[in-house]
């Protein structure tokens, strides 16, 4: 049996709802030995107005949905996708399902495919798909090299401005990073990042530029009062220490700005006594660090008729340990870096959970997908149930974890400002012109 509706009412009680006690703030409830807690939640129009135990007194005799026990989630944060990208698998299947396959084969898309038309037809696909699955905020990487950043940025605007109220969407670049070392690019590029509300971002592979590249994003962070946002180490090679590279800028700047660090997969592959250092100096500068557990484990120790010998993410638990804030996302979704995917942040959870163990105990591991994020991100009042914040919740007819983890929890009621929003996803057949390879069919 699903869902009851919610009530009609704009004042309406949610009763006798399992919520993860790490994402609630400002009352005492009383966990299971899995942190969870029943609570009565009371939702008045687009506000949060009460968390209560449950079973307690309702002097106003409000309607109410008993939720027989099922999970009631803040709604999710993204802090790490690549919506200009999205869903060009169709038509640009990666080769081999390598790195470099993926690097060619977009590139290559890139430079036939990505219009204005094109670059919006697929976001806005991907931002329904994430606003049905429970998404509030996203933020995404454009692709900003000279042939596309006056294309995709203006596309990202407007559908900035276009979805306010549904999902708030972050913008970053993405370049490689000895890109930046000349002038005329980091110029007209920073032009166009201020036009557009966008933060710097790039790729930092192991390039002659590399640490130049570091010095002037902080450099220009510090002068502009940005944030900012790294690809790093998104490989198995051990002697690959951007990481720490960064790190070590954040602290000569005596950096402010929040700075949030993707992958940092080759973390896993150091001397122990190399990880200690890294990790003790990521958490001396304050970083974040975003792993992508579905992306990388795709692309990491891809071998031709071989089976992977290691699952691709960073150090999230010895992270953890340290105070570094870490949370897990999407990243690629149906295009050559990702071949799978529909921005469904329970799906990543779910997958970051039996992929980086985060079980026995759960603990405050549901805040890698809300509350976490929503702070690195910039809306620490996000991704949190707490009296008088936003009523934007995810239910869902799981009661304990193993129940939550097992299915794709496709039933789920999302609501937004108070009311259940209509959760049916896009259909793939609209991409279809769009995508058909040349001389084909999607």
């Amino acid at each position: 049996m699903g869902f009851a509706r919610l009530p009609d009412s704009r004042r309406y009680r949610l009763t006798n709802a399992t919520v993860p006690i790490s994402l609630v703030e400002g009352v005492e409830l009383r966990p299971d030995r899995d942190g969870l807690a029943l609570a009565d939640l009371t939702i008045d129009g687009a506000t949060l107005v009460a968390i209560r135990p449950a079973g307690s007194p309702d002097p106003d005799g409000l309607p109410a949905l008993d939720l027989d026990r099922g999970m009631v989630w803040p709604a999710f944060i993204e802090a790490h996708t690549h919506l200009d990208k999205g869903h060009i698998w169709p038509r640009a299947p990666n080769p081999d399902g390598s790195f470099d396959g993926a690097l060619s084969t977009v590139r290559a898309d890139k430079a036939a495919h990505w219009s204005a038309e094109d670059v919006r037809a697929r976001m806005e696909f991907s931002l329904r798909c994430a606003f049905a699955h429970g998404t509030r905020m996203i933020r995404t990487h454009i692709d900003s090299d000279p042939q596309q950043y006056r294309i995709s940025w203006p596309v990202f605007a407007a559908l900035r401005a276009e979805w306010a109220g549904r999902i708030e969407l972050q913008g970053a670049a993405l370049v490689a990073i000895d890109w930046l070392l000349d002038d005329a690019n980091y110029n007209d590029l920073s032009r166009t990042l201020r036009a557009h509300g966008g933060m710097l971002g790039a790729v930092t592979y192991p390039v002659a530029g590399l640490e130049a590249g570091i010095e002037r994003m902080f450099r220009h962070a510090v002068e502009h009062g940005l944030d900012l946002d790294f690809h790093a180490d998104e490989t198995a090679d051990p002697a690959v220490r951007t990481l720490a590279l960064i790190a070590e800028a954040a602290i000569r700047h005596r950096f402010r700005g929040r700075v949030l660090v993707g992958h940092c997969c080759s973390l896993a592959r150091q001397p122990e006594e190399v990880i200690d250092r890294t990790l003790d100096r990521v958490a001396e500068a304050g970083l974040a660090v975003v792993s992508l557990p579905m992306c990388n484990m795709y692309l990491q120790d891809r071998r031709a008729e071989a089976t992977p010998r290691w699952r691709g993410v960073t150090l999230l638990h010895e992270m953890k340990a340290r105070g570094i804030p870490v949370m897990v996302s999407s990243d690629n979704t149906r295009d050559p870096f990702y071949a799978y995917g529909d921005l469904d942040a329970l799906e990543v959870y779910t997958q970051a959970t039996r992929i980086l163990h985060l079980d026995h105990p759960v603990g405050d591991w549901p805040r890698a997908i809300a509350a976490t994020p929503a702070e690195v991100l910039g809306r620490p009042e996000l991704g949190r149930l707490a009296a008088g914040g936003g009523a934007d919740l995810v239910l869902l007819r799981a009661r304990s974890w193993t129940e939550l983890l097992s299915r794709p929890q496709a039933d789920r009621i999302v609501v937004r400002n108070g009311r259940a929003i209509d959760t049916t996803l896009p259909d793939y057949r609209e991409l279809d012109a769009l995508l058909a390879p040349e001389g084909g069919k999607a």
